[in-house]
């Protein structure tokens, strides 16, 4: 094991969603696998023990629930950054996971690039804070950015309405227009569409194009 690797520990049920998200982790540089468990008991125990920087964490499991381990793991102040991994979209699941301090949230099921996207993301931000003794008002808002979509807005654009239109997209299961969006956060539609599309010019969000027998074509909106 490359000592200055980040150990990574997962929790998951699903012995098909492990092997892939193993294999994910594989494809990595700058990881090192060092446990996995498929209960939320052998879990707590073992990551006691091997204390992990990094835990890929599954929201649900047959014994108890990921918040449960990560109420557990914030009581014991175990040293352990959490990437929540759940098929649970609702709002105020996420709300509480981020409240326990989950550096991300990844929603089942998702591809290599997003799995890419959050441990590089990871990666970034620990590997700067460890070489800095003292930090800077930018360098703390790029490691907080990590549990956020982590982009600084322009003139015009409000954090919290953005942060609304983030957490309807989540939500979301299939890609949706701008109109049923504005209808799902009860927003205007041309607002939800600027926001929408500033996320895409980011890179946040993917645009695809639907294309009918008459007129232009439709924009459909989903988080990458």
């Amino acid at each position: 094991m490359n000592m200055s690797n980040i150990t990574v520990f997962i929790v998951e049920d699903d012995p098909m969603v492990l092997d892939i998200n193993s294999g994910f982790l594989e494809r990595m540089d700058g990881f090192t696998l060092v446990g996995v468990s498929m209960n939320g008991k052998d879990a707590l125990e073992q990551i006691k023990i091997v204390k992990p920087q990094l835990i890929l964490l599954d929201m649900f499991l047959p014994d108890m629930s990921g918040i449960e381990i990560l109420t557990k793991l914030r009581l014991e102040r175990i040293p352990s950054d959490v990437i929540m991994i759940t098929a649970a979209r609702d709002t105020l699941t996420i709300q509480e996971v981020m409240r326990f301090g989950a550096v991300d949230y990844m929603v089942k099921p998702f591809r290599f690039e997003r799995f890419q996207k959050s441990l590089d993301n990871y990666y970034k931000t620990t590997r700067k804070i460890k070489t800095l003794e003292h930090l800077k008002q930018e360098d703390i808002d790029d490691w907080l950015g990590s549990t956020s979509i982590g982009i600084e807005l322009p003139k015009g654009l409000n954090k919290l309405t953005m942060e609304q239109i983030v957490l309807g997209l989540v939500e979301q299961t299939l890609p949706i227009t701008a109109e049923q969006l504005a209808q799902t956060v009860g927003m205007a539609r041309v607002t939800v569409r600027k926001y929408l599309d500033f996320l895409a010019l980011k890179e946040k969000v993917r645009i695809e194009m639907q294309y009918g027998h008459v007129g232009r074509p439709t924009k459909f909106y989903s988080l990458l």
